[in-house]
C-alpha cells in the first residue's frame, strides 16, 4: 500500500516531497528540474541533455573522479535522464548515507563547474551518431516529428550534432541559471527517509545564491493540431521499422486511465491483440507493441512493427485490421477484466521498489498532479467501462488522426504497404547516410 506522502514547500520555491517505507534500508533520492527538449529553441536543441552530462563532470566542491569514488564507496547507484519536459538526477542509497549523496547531488544540480565540456561533446556526438544507427529507436523521433512537426515534443531530445558541437561554454552557463532554480526544482526521496531530516538537509545545503531566479522560462505553448502526416527515411537496413500514432492525452486527463486500460488490450502486453495477430499467430514480426505518453497538455499514441520487406504488407495489412477491430470492439468483457488486473497487478508490485515510488513523487508534483492514492488508483482503474473504451479508440485511433513514420531501404515499398492507414497524409522523405 502507498504510505502517505509528506510535501513541503521551502521559502525560496524548492519542493522536498518524500513517502517512508519503513521495511526497507535504501532510499531512492532524486533531484527534478521542470526542463527538458521543450523548453529548447531550435537554436538550443540539445543543450538540456547535454547540461545533465556536465553535471556529472564535477561542481565547485567536488571533481568528476570524487563524485564516483564517494558513491563507489557507498555502492550506491547514482544517475540522471532528460525527457520531453524534465531532467532528473537521482540515486539508491543506504539510509546510513543520504546526507552524503544529498550534499554531492545538490551540488551537482546547483553549481556544475561545467569543466571538460570539450570531452562531453564529443562523447554526446558519438552517442548522436550511435543513435542514428539504431532505426529501431529512430523511428519513434520520426514519428514524434510527424505528429508534433515543428513544435519542441516533435524533436529528438538527444538534439541536433550542430547544437552540442557548437554552443558556447557561456551559453550553457545562463541555460543552467535561469532553470536550474529553486522554484523549479522538487526534491523526491521514498524508502527508509525521514522527511523532516531531508527538509533540513535542503534547507542547509541548497546554495543561497541559487534563488536568484524565482522561476524558469515558460515552455513551449500546446501543439497545434497540423492533421496526419507520412515521414519516411531511407537506411539500408533488414527491416522496416514502422509507427503509427497520433495525439494523446495529457497526463492530467481523466481519460488517462481509460487510455491504460485500452493501450493494454491493443498492444501492451503478451496477449494483447497486436501481439497476438502479428506475432504469435502469423509470425510477422518479432517487436511489435503499442504505446502512449503523456505531457502537461497533450499526450501521443503509437504502435511499432519492425519486420522484414517480405512481411511488411501483410503485417500493415494485419495492423490495418486490428485497428477497425479497435474501434468496432474495443474490447470484450474478459478482456476488459484482464487488462484491469494487469494493471493493478502491475502498479502494486512496481511500488516495492522505492526507485519506483520516487520516480512517481517527483514527476508528479513537478508537474502540478495530485498523489493520489492507491485506492483511489484502483477505483479509477475499476470504473473504467467498455463506453469510455469506445469513445477513445474512435477518438485517437481513427485513420484520419494517424500519421505514420518509417526507416527502410525502399520508400515506395513502404507507401504501397500503408494502403489505407493515415492515406490523406502529407509525405517527406529523408536520406539517411549508411
Amino acid at each position: 500500500m502507498i504510505q502517505e506522502h509528506r510535501l513541503t514547500t521551502l521559502p525560496s520555491g524548492v519542493r522536498i516531497v518524500t513517502e517512508a517505507m519503513p521495511s526497507v534500508r535504501s532510499v531512492s533520492l532524486g533531484f527534478w528540474i521542470g526542463t527538458g527538449s521543450r523548453g529548447e529553441s531550435n537554436q538550443e536543441a540539445g543543450l538540456s541533455h547535454l547540461l545533465e552530462h556536465l553535471l556529472f563532470k564535477g561542481s565547485a566542491k567536488y571533481k568528476s573522479l570524487q563524485i564516483d569514488q564517494i558513491f563507489d564507496a557507498m555502492g550506491a547507484e547514482l544517475n540522471a535522464g532528460t525527457g520531453k519536459e524534465t531532467t532528473s538526477v537521482y540515486a539508491r542509497v543506504i539510509d546510513d548515507h543520504v546526507d552524503t549523496a544529498f550534499d554531492v547531488i545538490s551540488e551537482m544540480v546547483f553549481r556544475p563547474a561545467l569543466r571538460d565540456v570539450e570531452s562531453e561533446r564529443a562523447v554526446i556526438l558519438e552517442e548522436i551518431a550511435m543513435y542514428d544507427d539504431d532505426p529501431q529507436e529512430k523511428v519513434f523521433d520520426v514519428l514524434g516529428e510527424a505528429v508534433f512537426g515543428a513544435h519542441p515534443l516533435g524533436r529528438a531530445i538527444i538534439g541536433r550534432a550542430s547544437v552540442v558541437a557548437g554552443i558556447p561554454v557561456p551559453e550553457i552557463a545562463r541555460f543552467h541559471g535561469s532553470r536550474y532554480v529553486p522554484g523549479n526544482v522538487v526534491i523526491a526521496a521514498a524508502g527508509a527517509v525521514d522527511h523532516d531530516a531531508i527538509v533540513a538537509l535542503a534547507a542547509e545545503r541548497i546554495p543561497a545564491d541559487a534563488g536568484n531566479h524565482a522561476s524558469a522560462p515558460a515552455m513551449a505553448p500546446a501543439p497545434p493540431a497540423i492533421g496526419a502526416r507520412r515521414r519516411f527515411e531511407r537506411k539500408d537496413t533488414e527491416q522496416f521499422h514502422v509507427c503509427l500514432g497520433g495525439p494523446g492525452l495529457s497526463r492530467h486527463d481523466d481519460r488517462r486511465f481509460a487510455l491504460r486500460v485500452l493501450d493494454n488490450i491493443f498492444g501492451g502486453t503478451s496477449s494483447s491483440r497486436l501481439f497476438q495477430e502479428v506475432r504469435e499467430q502469423r509470425g510477422l514480426a518479432y517487436a511489435v507493441f503499442s504505446f502512449s505518453s503523456a505531457f502537461q497538455d497533450s499526450g501521443q499514441i503509437g504502435l511499432y512493427l519492425g519486420t522484414r520487406s517480405d512481411n511488411l504488407a501483410e503485417a500493415l495489412a494485419v495492423v490495418e485490421s486490428e485497428l477497425e477491430h479497435l474501434r468496432r470492439e474495443p474490447a470484450s468483457a474478459e478482456e476488459l477484466a484482464r487488462a484491469k488486473e494487469n494493471l493493478k497487478g502491475r502498479i502494486v508490485l512496481a511500488l516495492e521498489s522505492t526507485g519506483a515510488r520516487m520516480n512517481r513523487l517527483g514527476s508528479e508534483v513537478l508537474a502540478g498532479a495530485p498523489l493520489l492514492s492507491l485506492d483511489e488508483v484502483v477505483r479509477r482503474i475499476d470504473a473504467v467501462t467498455l463506453d469510455d473504451l469506445a469513445a477513445l479508440a474512435d477518438t485517437l485511433w481513427s485513420p484520419e488522426h494517424l500519421s505514420a513514420a518509417g526507416i527502410g531501404p525502399d520508400e515506395a515499398r513502404f507507401e504501397e504497404s500503408l494502403g489505407d492507414i493515415a492515406r490523406d497524409a502529407a509525405v517527406r522523405t529523408v536520406e539517411a547516410s549508411g
